[in-house]
């Protein structure tokens, strides 16, 4: 039997082709070298995703080069509950928004704004 390590800043957060796409295009029509992802509390059910357009993250951040355009900036105090996320942008009807795909959640609020974990 071999024991494996496990490293959760190595592919904490995945970001797909559409979304990629997509903060692409946002970082050369606004501010911001860097997209940077944490999450705050809020709403009724606990925490809420926030996305920033930034020149620079903050010191102890997570650095990933998605390409040669975006870099993804992930901030290491929400690492526990981003651990596994998926960010993807989705078409419904004829709107557009990207979505989180988090293992970690256990409960969303009815508008879909806000999430728990526990």
């Amino acid at each position: 039997m071999s024991v494996e390590s496990f490293d959760p800043t190595s592919q904490a957060v995945s970001v797909s082709p559409a979304a990629l796409e997509h903060f692409r295009r946002q970082l050369t029509s606004q501010p911001g070298k860097a997209v940077r992802v944490s999450i705050k509390k809020s709403g009724c059910t606990g925490f809420m995703y926030v996305i920033d357009m930034v020149e620079q993250g903050a010191e102890d951040d997570l650095h990933y080069q998605l390409d040669d355009q975006v870099e993804l900036l992930v901030e290491r105090e929400s690492l526990a509950i981003l651990s596994g996320t998926e960010i993807d942008m989705v078409k419904e009807g004829i709107n557009r928004q990207i979505r989180f795909i988090n293992p970690n959640v256990k409960d969303q609020c009815g508008c879909g704004e806000s999430f728990s974990v526990s």
